[in-house]
């Protein structure tokens, strides 16, 4: 997790490419002459297969506008603070906030792939990487789009609203002006590629404006426009405007201009030639994305928008309705409140708000759904810019963020949203194992393994698309990336995922072996095997041997390679091997000083006692050694909740989700539930909390925040752990439920290690009906309370379960 101060300055080389005489960036607006719609006689270009189109007689469960899954606001986004007042669109690789001003529809757009940068293989003087927007490299925005209207000034209408349906995947913005009801749509159309702005009106009214697409490297406005970065990838960005009837649409030089016109559907699409090969450096030279922008906003165009619409609309709730939750009902007086008002209410009065604290979780999911399908994971802002200099270069950081960015895929239907991390780190793979092995042995590197040896892989704690590592070394960074995949693979039972990460897990462990050095335990003669000199992130001394982070984590690594090589019937002899040396792993004790968990394998207490970071009690959450149900031993258990309670409950937004996910692993309800509500508090003056929009606000300094999305993943993470705990072959219900959701609720859908799905029902704190359905999974116990039940299924079959007691 990048830390609360300045980032680490830049290297000399770093700060000298990253000056502006290096940006010599290529760019070829097309700007010809086109007939009849925009685009309509451009040539043809190879496209993706076309998309299924639902019927229009389709219906699709729940009803559109649904309060529980819309949020509103009263005022569009100001331009100048679109990070945090925009609405997010995206189709799982390109995404786009919205201003939704009535004279002035703004659209920043963004593909996950718009990188500067490289493999970064040439370390600083300390062996470390350089961390420059150039060397290492920083996500960027590809265009902004504009639909200006003259006259529909904010001043000139009323009744204005703009909403973000949750369930539909859909931005809408009505207005009156001078007795004319003007309606507006946008969407970010995963079958067709591309997004979509659509303006209607209903009392005799028009549009006439302009459509204007730019882009932001020193592109000139154009219908579409291609360019070059430095490093050899290449972007485009098309679009193209039409009418179902009445008016007129042309392309004028530089834009697109539309007069007198009933409706209006702008298309959009664009990306780059980045492809997930090492073997070609991550680009693919025979594409032209400005050309199959221009054929994708074509294809597109020949439909309706309420076919786009239609299909777009199929396609998110097919993913979106897989879940539900209920965490009980609202006040008449906080459903009518907006909902940044509805979000300052809460932090204000105090009183539980669980309508709104439910449709933050789908929020989580709306944002999942929308940046995290067929292309990069999501990063440390997702799709979402404002600008080309995003903080810490909107990277993956691999010793928080983007491992908690994707806790939430699963636990909430939302396992095929989880695929880009698994194809991300295999299309790294080639790349991190180069890296490793020619440089991790550097002897500038304070991290390189004092036992002279090197093998398999590891990353920097800053990753990026191109299989290049930035800042840091981060030798831990390969376990607790392997566990998350393994993880995956515990909810899904997917012989295939296993299967394909397989090479990753044996890779890393290759990569302990060489690493773990042998020490004797003081007072004693016990050799035990520890992690060489490491960091435990992000403070403390930088060269501590056996740091907890990287123990647990290891311990981790080991146990999950076994079941795999088991699973999977291979590499026998050396999961036996990593077996033994699992066994001789030294696992971390209670510190007599502090009676905290050790942190440094010491008693002293070596860093800062509220940091942000969790990092010693990675075996409590994420992973699961450290259980508070009798089978671990109590003083570890109790030394990880004094460490815990010596952190405190008031953090960033990352670290309050972490730390309510390992208050609702103690089962401490009413802890977890103030750091979900911390998170919902306005985020005012840069301060930490929640944005207009909704997103999570990192403060940075005084009066200075930026966005950062993991908490919008954790906080939901942490909703779900306190309904249900779930590990393979157990299944706990309602482990840390709060008094403010106590009297009546319900989840469906919920998914939990082991290959079952849960639907819940409680009413006064107790479960009343639990729908156990297998996935895949044969036999779990069902605990609650007092009543522990076993539960045997042959998959594709369920069970209900009643009669649980307090």
């Amino acid at each position: 997790m990048p830390p609360a101060q300045p980032r680490p300055p830049e290297s000399p080389r770093a700060r000298a490419a990253s000056a502006p005489s290096r940006r010599a960036f290529l760019s070829a607006a097309a700007t010809a002459s086109l007939a009849g719609a925009a685009l309509g006689a451009l040539p043809a270009f190879t496209a993706s297969a076309a998309p299924r189109r639902p019927p229009a007689t389709a219906e699709t469960s729940g009803a559109p506008g649904d309060a529980r899954h819309t949020l509103w606001w009263q005022a569009p986004a100001d331009e100048h603070s679109m990070i945090g007042q925009g609405l997010p669109v995206g189709n799982g690789r390109l995404g786009a906030l919205a201003g939704n001003d009535p004279a002035r529809e703004l659209l920043l757009v963004t593909d996950a792939t718009m990188w500067t940068g490289g493999l970064n293989d040439s370390l600083d003087a300390d062996g470390q990487f350089p961390y420059g927007r150039d060397d290492f490299g920083s996500l960027t925005l590809l265009a902004r789009l504009t639909v200006a209207l003259p006259g529909h000034d904010l001043s000139a209408v009323h009744g204005y609203r703009r909403t973000l349906d949750l369930a539909q995947g859909l931005i809408t913005t009505s207005y009156v002006r001078s007795g004319v009801t003007y309606r507006r749509e946008v969407f970010a159309s995963r079958p067709d590629d591309v997004i979509v702005v659509h303006l209607t009106q209903s009392g005799g009214g028009h549009h006439t404006g302009t459509v204007t697409l730019e882009g932001t490297h020193g592109e000139a406005p154009a219908v579409s426009f291609g360019g070059a970065f430095p490093n050899g990838l290449r972007y485009g960005a098309a679009v193209t405007a039409y009418t179902s009837g009445g008016g007129r649409v042309r392309v004028h030089g530089d834009r697109v201009d539309f007069t007198g016109c009933p409706d209006l559907t702008v298309v959009l699409s664009g990306g780059t030639n980045y492809t997930p090969d090492a073997r070609t450096a991550y680009r693919d030279p025979s594409l032209d994305p400005e050309q199959l922008a221009r054929t994708k906003v074509r294809a597109a165009a020949s439909h309706p928008a309420a076919v786009l619409r239609r299909t777009h609309t199929a396609d998110h709730r097919a993913l979106y309705d897989a879940f539900a939750l209920d965490l009980g009902t609202s006040t008449a007086q906080q459903r009518s409140l907006d909902t940044w008002e509805r979000v300052r209410h809460r932090a204000q009065s105090g009183v539980p708000d669980p309508e709104l604290e439910a449709a933050y979780v789908q929020f989580g999911r709306y944002l999942m759904i929308s940046g995290s399908r067929g292309s990069l994971p999501l990063g440390l802002q997702g799709l979402w810019l404002d600008g080309n200099d995003p903080d810490w270069m909107g990277d993956y950081h691999t010793d928080i963020n983007l491992q908690m960015n994707y806790w939430m895929a699963d636990r909430t239907a939302l396992s095929p949203c989880f695929d880009a991390l698994t194809d991300y780190c295999l299309a790294q793979l080639p790349a991190w194992t180069d890296l490793t092995r020619r440089l991790f042995g550097d002897p500038r590197n304070r991290y390189r393994n004092s036992s002279g040896k090197n093998a398999g892989w590891t990353v920097a704690i800053s990753t990026n698309p191109y299989g290049g590592g930035g800042w840091w070394w981060h030798p831990a960074g390969n376990a607790w990336l392997c566990n998350s995949l393994f993880e995956h693979y515990e909810y899904t039972l997917s012989r295939a995922h296993l299967e394909k990460i397989h090479p990753l897990l044996k890779g890393a462990c290759e990569f302990w072996e060489a690493r773990l050095v042998t020490t004797t335990l003081p007072g004693s003669t016990e050799d035990v095997l520890v992690a060489d000199s490491d960091w435990s992130p992000e403070h403390g001394p930088l060269d501590a041997k056996g740091i907890t982070y990287a123990q647990e984590l290891v311990w981790a690594l080991f146990g999950n390679y076994q079941t795999a090589c088991a699973e999977l019937k291979k590499d026998t002899a050396h999961a036996e091997r990593i077996g033994a040396l699992r066994e001789r792993l030294y696992l971390p004790r209670v510190s007599p000083k502090t009676g905290w968990l050790e942190e440094w394998m010491s008693p002293d207490n070596l860093g800062e006692t509220t940091h942000r970071h969790l990092s010693p009690l990675v075996g409590l959450f994420p992973g699961d050694r450290i259980r508070p149900d009798g089978s671990t031993p109590k003083d570890i258990v109790d030394g990880a909740s004094a460490l815990l309670t010596a952190r405190g409950t008031e953090s960033f937004g990352w670290a309050n989700a972490w730390r309510a996910l390992c208050w609702a692993r103690l089962k401490n309800a009413e802890k977890a539930y103030r750091l979900v509500v911390n998170n919902l508090r306005p985020s005012t003056g840069g301060g930490n909390g929640t944005a207009f929009n909704l997103f999570d606000i990192y403060e940075t300094g005084p009066g200075r925040g930026i966005f950062q999305i993991d908490a919008n993943f954790g906080t939901p993470a942490a909703v779900v752990e306190m309904l249900l705990y779930a590990r393979p072959g157990h299944i706990e219900l309602l482990p840390a439920l709060p008094a403010a959701w106590a009297a009546s609720g319900e989840v469906t859908g919920v998914p939990v290690r082991g290959g079952f799905t849960v639907d819940l029902r409680w009413k006064d704190g107790t479960p009343v009906s639990v729908r156990i359905h297998s996935t895949g999974g044969h036999a779990t116990t069902v605990a609650h309370g007092g009543t522990l039940r076993a539960v045997a299924l042959e998959p594709g079959r369920s069970v209900t379960l009643k009669g649980f007691d307090r």
